[in-house]
């Protein structure tokens, strides 16, 4: 998933003292200790570490498991987490951290627990950084010119240049020294990511045969032990299936509803729904790699052959909006002036016939004798009945436009080895989540083709990558925002992908669960605090 801060001010100041908090203990707020909490997932986590992991279901995992310098917290304001003050150079390029000295790492079985020190975050910053480690974090970390150790509980940052919202970026979630089996770089092979250990409110038990992710309460978490005894993440496959367990206790919370289930929650007094306004949009996206897709003629005719509101009032109950580019809507560096790509068939035959194409006996468009026949690839964790219906449709339309399309569900990881990896696709469809929406260069920058980086269709422009560069360069916000418009525009007219959608999110969950504040990107960043009366524990 693409990984980007929170927007807050950049803060340039001398030295910052941050109250230090008090150790390890009950949290001594008269709520009280106890019972489980078992929430749903659409799907499962490939990886459990925060390093590796480049999907939502994995994320909420780690930011149970994990913590960083500094944490963003419910007001969207930075505050001290690993580290309990700092200081920053009046130029902007330096960041000094004072770590906290009551921290320790979740013990593995049959160890001692072991002190948080400056090494695991000079450490974390080198095996982030490795050419060797696959990781989406790359490129949010390039301004970093070196970090190193100044004490045990000491970490200086220098940066390649002053960046905004520099302090927010220092969130990163820190590993431990001693937990990869290689000391150097991070794989999807290392024992790590299916077993790691942190510093967060939760500690990773066991993993179910049934892939059921099992988190105890870390009792010596460093802001006090949190509330809920266990989390239990219960994957699914269907997301019908997923509310009916909510609707029959199997569960007490679903991360993300599916919107043609919400009047039922809704309408039993046993749940709440809580909306949050994560920065998503969901999307087709198209391999550049095939000579069939490399026009952009044929993948704008794609887009203005898919009627994406009747899709979003049919399958969704018009419980989002159609959007025009590379940005989520909610974020700042959206440009309302780019609207979408109107439903006009007519237009996209014509724009197909323009780039050489023409009927064939069977109906289907072609090309110096190539049929226009795609492949359309979907994970079958997504084969939910709101999935199957856009699938089903997007595959209805195209053939109205000459357009042959093959749907092939797959299981997730061998969906993620064809799209990520070995690059074997036309077509998926698929949704990015932001925690700064305005950093798209993961997705668009050339330099991010390749094994498991997330520029997966292989797109690339020059033009594209100099606005991206100047854009992460400059440090006046209104210049931000007026070359993030340009990207914008761009990127419409160039449609890497086509654009869908972004959804309104709700979380279902029992009422028995109080005090339960949501983070729109990392869910779970506040639940120490979340509880469950005597009355209503298991």
């Amino acid at each position: 998933m693409k990984r980007i801060a929170l927007t807050v001010l950049l803060i340039l100041a001398m030295a910052l003292a941050m109250p230090a908090i008090s150790r390890a203990d009950s949290k001594r707020d008269g709520r009280p200790d106890g019972g489980i909490l078992s929430y749903g997932e659409y799907g499962r986590p490939a990886t459990l570490d925060p390093i590796t992991s480049n999907e939502m279901i994995s994320v909420r995992i780690t930011e149970l498991v994990f913590s960083g310098l500094v944490a963003i917290d419910e007001k969207q304001e930075i505050v001290p987490e690993l580290a309990e003050r700092w200081e920053a150079s009046k130029d902007g390029r330096t960041y000094t951290f004072f770590l906290r000295k009551d921290v320790t790492w979740h013990p593995r079985e049959g160890e001692e627990a072991r002190p948080f020190t400056a090494d695991d975050v000079v450490f974390t910053y080198n095996i982030m950084m490795h050419p060797k480690t696959i990781t989406p974090l790359k490129v949010r970390y390039e301004f970093i010119e070196k970090v190193e150790k100044l004490a045990d509980h000491a970490v200086q940052f220098t940066l390649k240049r002053p960046i905004l919202n520099a302090l927010a970026k220092f969130s990163f979630k820190v590993i431990p020294k001693h937990g990869p089996s290689n000391p150097l770089y991070l794989t999807r092979e290392d024992p790590f990511v299916q077993q790691p250990i942190g510093t967060g409110p939760y500690i990773l038990r066991n993993i179910t045969a049934d892939r059921e992710v099992i988190l105890v309460a870390n009792e010596k978490y460093f802001r006090g032990r949190p509330h809920v005894d266990k989390f239990i993440a219960k994957p699914f496959a269907d997301q019908n299936i997923m509310s009916q367990a909510l609707m029959f206790n199997a569960i007490d919370m679903i991360v993300l509803v599916n919107p043609r289930d919400l009047p039922e929650i809704q309408g039993d007094k046993r749940f709440i729904l809580q909306p949050y306004n994560a920065l998503s949009y969901a999307f087709f996206g198209y391999n550049l790699r095939n000579p069939l897709l490399a026009d952009k003629r044929v993948r704008r005719a794609f887009t203005h052959a898919v009627n994406r509101e009747e899709m979003l009032e049919a399958f969704f109950n018009k419980q989002g909006a159609i959007i025009s580019g590379p940005f989520a809507p909610g974020s700042w560096a959206y440009n309302l002036d780019v609207q979408p790509l109107p439903f006009d068939p007519q237009k996209a035959v014509a724009l197909l016939k323009e780039a050489g194409f023409a009927p064939g006996a069977d109906g289907v468009m072609q090309k110096d004798g190539k049929r226009l026949s795609l492949s359309l690839k979907v994970p079958i964790e997504k084969e939910s009945e709101a999935v199957k219906r856009v699938v089903l449709a997007f595959q209805n339309y195209l053939k109205h436009v000459g357009v042959a399309i093959k749907v092939e569900f797959k299981e997730w990881q061998a969906w993620k080895q064809d799209v990520f990896h070995e690059h074997e696709f036309d077509i998926i469809l698929a949704s990015w989540v932001f925690d700064d929406s305005a950093d798209i260069s993961s997705l668009f920058h050339s330099a991010e083709i390749g094994a498991w980086k997330n520029n997966f269709g292989g797109y690339s422009n020059p033009e594209v990558d100099g606005l991206i560069v100047e854009s992460k360069l400059t440090l006046d916000h209104e210049k931000r925002r007026t070359i993030n418009r340009k990207l914008h525009v761009l990127l419409a007219d160039e449609a890497p992908y086509t654009f869908l959608w972004t959804l309104t999110n709700y979380s279902g969950y029992h009422k028995k669960v109080r005090r339960v504040a949501i983070h729109p990107y990392k869910f779970f960043s506040f639940a120490d605090e979340w509880f469950v009366p005597e009355s209503e524990q298991k």
